[in-house]
């Protein structure tokens, strides 16, 4: 008996084995579809980093930018004070000054220029995160509907298992078989407990005759009258 579940056991490990291969070859893609996914989003962390360091030497850049444009104003406006006060020649004032001006606006164009890009890089900025966040949620999503979903699977397997040894132990007989010696059992059980009645009876008869039979046991001097009387002494 203990050989067929030994078989039988080896039997469903095999089944559980296999059925857990085939279940296997889908979550296996799926778990090397969430490190590729993962892999995305670390080069997605990369380039947000990238961008977000340009955006920032550009807010940086553009406000030097402006502080120069500011200080070439200042000197501009020196220049022609010091034109008006004699001090420098006028017209020699008012070509110093108009260089600064013009340097004044090409510094500014600059600045101007790199807050459009900061401003369009802060565009970009906004829709990476976004989209590193979905994509971490998605991540997240995928990682505990696999792991749940292998749980599943080991769940299946473990029913399919026993599922498949109970048709095995119907196939072969061993439940019939298990009833027969159920049956037997029962059966000498109930004989052995006849037996103990039967005994039990005879005893209650040994017991009711003795009863019946007390105080008509013969006594030591009954037994000496009938031997005086047998060897004819009358007295």
């Amino acid at each position: 008996m203990a050989s067929i579940f030994r078989r039988m056991f080896k039997w469903g490990q095999s089944e559980a084995h296999s059925a857990l291969d085939r279940f296997e070859d889908p979550i296996k893609m799926t778990e090397q579809g969430i490190r590729d996914l993962k892999k995305d989003l670390e080069a997605s962390l990369k380039s947000l980093a990238e961008v977000k360091a340009l955006a920032i030497r550009g807010k940086r850049e553009a406000a030097e930018k402006k502080e120069i444009a500011s200080d070439y104003e200042k000197k501009a406006m020196l220049l022609l004070k010091k034109g008006e006060s004699g001090n420098l020649d006028n017209v020699e004032a008012d070509r110093l000054a108009m260089e600064a001006l013009n340097k004044k606006e090409e510094v500014f164009k600059r600045a101007t220029s790199l807050l459009k890009d900061t401003q369009h890089q802060e565009g970009h900025i906004a829709k990476l995160e976004s989209n590193i966040q979905h994509l971490k949620g998605q991540i997240s999503k995928w990682e505990n509907e696999t792991a749940s979903l292998k749980a599943r699977a080991k769940v299946s397997v473990a029913t399919k298992k026993l599922n498949a040894q109970m048709a095995k132990v119907d196939s072969n007989g061993t439940v019939a078989m298990l009833e027969k010696m159920k049956d037997k059992v029962a059966e000498e059980e109930a004989l052995a407990e006849s037996y103990g009645e039967i005994a039990q009876i005879d005893k209650s008869i040994d017991n009711e005759i003795e009863s019946a039979l007390k105080g008509e046991t013969p006594t030591a001097s009954d037994s000496l009258a009938a031997l005086k009387a047998k060897m004819g002494i009358n007295k």
